[in-house]
């Protein structure tokens, strides 16, 4: 606790001596709160409905998600445009991003398993595509934006009024070069790891990124994955490369690989290339892209006519799993928890977000893939599903992401419908 506090105190010091101390309330709120100055005077901050209509329509869809026997899904809590979710580690809570500009507190006051409290977290900030979140290993809570990230000290503990602390990581503008700022690829994911670092992917702008951007986005850690100290963003690198758009990422707690999903390349038919799940295991390795996706050559094709005379990577690593084509894996999780029957623990479920140019539609589902002695994969099987109709070939509901609560449950979050839902075992 000594070494957090005194931490928290470092990083609010540097960060106000940073800014100077003439900053103007309602001028400039990352400022005033980066000072721990009140930016805002309105402390109500309205929250979700969660019962009514919606809450209702939601239980009624999830009678037609199918999982093995013994498993439950029921509905956790109504969240907005919910994306990646990151756990809270001492309290039954968690936080939320989304695609847009908000943050999602969300709080399961009385411990029933539902949620009982939804509400924007840090409403006094201007969030943009805050998709990205996660923990520090002493409990600060990392936001990544496209193109910023902050880091918010004590988070779970002090999130109920609008201005709370917060040291920025990154400065806006600072993730990626402004010119390669784009609506595409630009949700980015974070993960702290057993090193202590903060891992941030970097999804390219492009379906296929044109010849004369390999090189320098390789450089950039554009289509890769960046790491750099998770309260000032120094020691900054690049970790791996040759990624389109990673999206999820998890590291193994038994041996401290990096696992993530990539996105395949668009246009190229309904059946190629494949989804990827990989395993990273060291700094410096290359992914393939955009020679390969999976074991799929993309140089050369349509999507890519450019690349035709492109040479073929060194010691490119494969996937270690291929998903059917355009499911869009995103989010991802390692089981640690002890209440899912033994074949799940210490493997990791998958979220497939479904297609969005494939006919007919595919995925909307979440797999599990089991790793084998050695710490690779094994098997990959469908876990839950049925989101996606097979009357009408339409979406009920899109996963995003996978994460495992400290009691063994899981939650699945959805930004088709706007919500969390809850996995559980048994009784």
């Amino acid at each position: 606790m000594t070494m957090k506090l005194n931490r928290l105190s470092a990083a609010l010091l540097a960060a106000a001596l940073a800014t100077g101390v003439h900053a103007q309330p309602g001028k400039d709120n990352l400022n005033t709160m980066k000072q721990m100055k009140v930016a805002t005077t309105d402390l109500n901050i309205p929250v979700v409905p969660q019962t009514g209509r919606n809450a209702d329509a939601i239980r009624n869809n999830l009678k037609k998600i199918k999982m093995p026997d013994g498993f439950k899904i029921e509905l956790f809590a109504v969240v907005p445009d919910a994306r990646h979710m990151a756990i809270a580690p001492s309290t039954n809570m968690l936080f939320v991003g989304t695609r847009k500009t908000t943050v999602w507190a969300v709080t399961d006051r009385n411990s029933d398993g539902i949620a009982d409290e939804v509400k924007s977290f840090a409403p006094s900030l201007n969030f943009k595509v805050p998709n990205g979140v996660c923990w520090t290993k002493d409990g600060f809570l990392v936001v990544a934006e496209h193109n910023r990230v902050l880091n918010f000290p004590a988070a779970e503990f002090f999130y109920e009024g609008p201005d709370v602390a917060v040291i920025e990581v990154v400065p806006q503008g600072k993730l990626i070069p402004t010119e390669h700022e784009s609506y595409n690829h630009g949700a980015r994911t974070c993960r702290v790891g057993p090193d202590g670092k903060l891992y941030v992917t970097l999804g390219q702008p492009f379906n296929v990124q044109p010849r004369d951007k390999v090189d320098e986005f390789n450089r950039l850690g554009i289509g890769g994955i960046v790491r750099m100290d998770p309260f000032d963003g120094s020691g900054r690198e690049v970790y791996s490369i040759g990624m389109r758009n990673s999206v999820g990422q998890d590291f193994n707690p038994k041996d401290g690989s990096l696992w993530w999903t990539d996105n395949q390349t668009d246009g190229l038919g309904n059946e190629v290339p494949p989804g990827e799940l990989n395993r990273s295991t060291k700094k410096g390795e290359h992914f393939g892209y955009p020679y390969w996706n999976g074991k799929f050559k993309v140089a050369g094709t349509s999507a890519a006519p450019d690349l035709k005379d492109m040479k073929e990577p060194a010691n490119a690593v494969f996937p270690q799993v291929e998903f059917p084509a355009h499911q869009a894996q995103l989010g991802m999780t390692f089981y640690t928890g002890n209440k899912f029957p033994a074949k799940y623990r210490g493997g990791i479920f998958v979220a497939s977000h479904g297609s969005w140019n494939r006919s007919p539609a595919s995925g909307a589902l979440i797999n599990f893939v089991s790793l084998k002695a050695d710490g690779t994969a094994d098997k990959s099987e469908v876990f839950a599903e049925g989101w996606l109709s097979p009357e009408t070939g339409t979406y009920i509901g899109r996963p995003v992401d996978v994460a495992v609560m400290k009691d063994g449950s899981m939650l699945i979050s959805d930004d088709f419908v706007g919500a969390i839902y809850r996995v559980t075992y048994g009784n």
